[in-house]
């Protein structure tokens, strides 16, 4: 048998061999991210990348032309519109998007940051604790910074005349709030704006909150969409929340039809069960009142909780 031949049959050999083998699976694409708000390791924590549909519409910080006479260095937050602004030089200003809450609703005016903390403590106030102690009460002592810290990595506290205002620019955990208002809480950003915030600025810087009427005279009048977003209020986005309010209630409906469905199903296998077993009882002699119920099914998880746990070259057993 000649060269080529033997050349010919080994490339044989080897396509029918690749042949046989198992497809390769395709890897599913790794979520979007947006640069500037992926994952990051700050502090022995792991902040989790923000999903890229919440950074749409605007949401994702951003360098943008300013037209009101704030001073460069100055901290500007528009509650009404849920933005935060750190006004540049030329013009140009830094703009993040913020959840407002309660407490950020109750100031106006101007004060400065007096203190500046990376995974700060947080205690909620008196009047949180009596108000709501069924989600307060177990942190009137304080909770330490962390991943469940509702101020998140970062706090700016404001203060004014030399006090602590209660105001806070902080992070958030809470990463679908943004662009919302808030049952709690001052003026939140998502954690890795919050972060690029406190790096940026020096202690004492000066903040700003406007009042509605500033707020309008440059924004422009603001309004809630269908899902409780801050946007601008224009015959297209009253339209559309019109029409996003019709669809949700159809959503609800169509969800309220499903589960009165399933619910007139699962009451009718009950009830046949519950014939099946009185028939069973009935045959065998046995009164109703004393017919066994059945054994409730065990899950997979539940059965792998319920077993016993060894540790190599040991066991539970004493």
């Amino acid at each position: 048998m000649n060269t080529s031949i033997l050349r010919l049959l080994g490339v044989l050999a080897v396509s029918t061999l690749a042949a046989c083998a198992a497809p390769k699976t395709e890897e599913p694409p790794p979520p979007a991210v947006v640069p500037g708000y992926e994952g990051v390791e700050d502090g022995g924590f792991y902040i989790e990348p923000v999903a890229a549909e919440l950074l749409s519409a605007d949401r994702a910080r951003k360098e943008v032309d300013y037209t009101a006479d704030d001073k460069p260095g100055t901290i500007v937050v528009d509650t009404f519109a849920r933005k935060l602004y750190l006004v540049q030089e030329n013009g140009r200003a830094l703009r993040y998007a913020i959840a407002v809450g309660r407490e950020g609703l109750s100031f106006r005016g101007s004060g400065v940051i007096g203190r500046k903390e990376k995974w700060p403590s947080w205690q909620p106030t008196a009047n949180m604790v009596r108000t709501r102690p069924d989600l307060y009460a177990e942190y009137a002592g304080g909770l330490a910074g962390g991943l469940d810290n509702p101020l998140g990595a970062r706090a700016m506290y404001l203060y004014r005349n030399g006090r602590d205002s209660m105001f806070r620019i902080h992070g958030t955990i809470q990463n679908e709030s943004i662009g919302h208002a808030t049952s709690a809480g001052c003026i939140r950003l998502f954690n890795q704006d919050a972060m690029d915030l406190f790096e940026r600025i020096p202690m004492g810087t000066r903040v700003k909150v406007r009042s509605l009427e500033e707020s309008v005279a440059i924004e422009g009048p603001y309004m809630d969409d269908a899902w409780g977003r801050a946007v601008p209020e224009t015959p297209e986005t009253i339209a559309q929340k019109e029409r996003d309010i019709a669809m949700l209630a159809e959503k609800e409906a169509a969800k309220a039809e499903a589960d009165a469905i399933a619910a007139e199903n699962a009451a009718k296998l009950a009830a046949k069960a519950e014939k099946k077993r009185l028939a069973a009882c009935k045959r065998k002699g046995i009164d109703e009142a004393d017919c066994p119920l059945p054994e409730p099914e065990v899950s997979a998880t539940d059965a792998a909780a319920d077993a016993p746990i060894v540790v190599a070259g040991e066991s539970n057993n004493g």
